[in-house]
């Protein structure tokens, strides 16, 4: 199955993604909390705490204009939340990441 990203609706990334259009390092995805929310965040990996929680820093966005900065999100973004994935350097694969914020079951 080929991902509709068009279809996928918005996502929250930082603006170092989204618009100095860095690669993404570090993504998840918990429940949406829209309809037209994906549930995706998106990190270029780089990021300090102080800079996400600055709201002039991060935004909504497309899940299709964060596909466009960087394809090798595609693949993963039919992944049902919770989920998490994560990579040490641009260029290298995503690798599932146990990001810790989700309850034992």
């Amino acid at each position: 199955m080929t991902t509709d990203v068009s279809k996928m609706g918005t996502a929250f990334a930082t603006k170092r993604v989204a618009e100095e259009r860095r690669r993404v390092r570090f993504m998840y995805r918990e429940d949406p909390e829209r309809d037209d929310d994906s549930g995706w965040k998106f990190f270029s990996g780089d990021e300090e705490q102080d800079y996400v929680d600055d709201r002039d820093n991060v935004g909504i966005y497309a899940v299709a204009t964060i596909a466009e900065i960087d394809p090798d999100i595609v693949p993963l973004l039919d992944t049902p939340p919770p989920c998490a994935f994560e990579r040490t350097q641009e260029g290298e694969p995503f690798v599932e990441s146990d990001f810790g914020f989700w309850p034992e079951e």
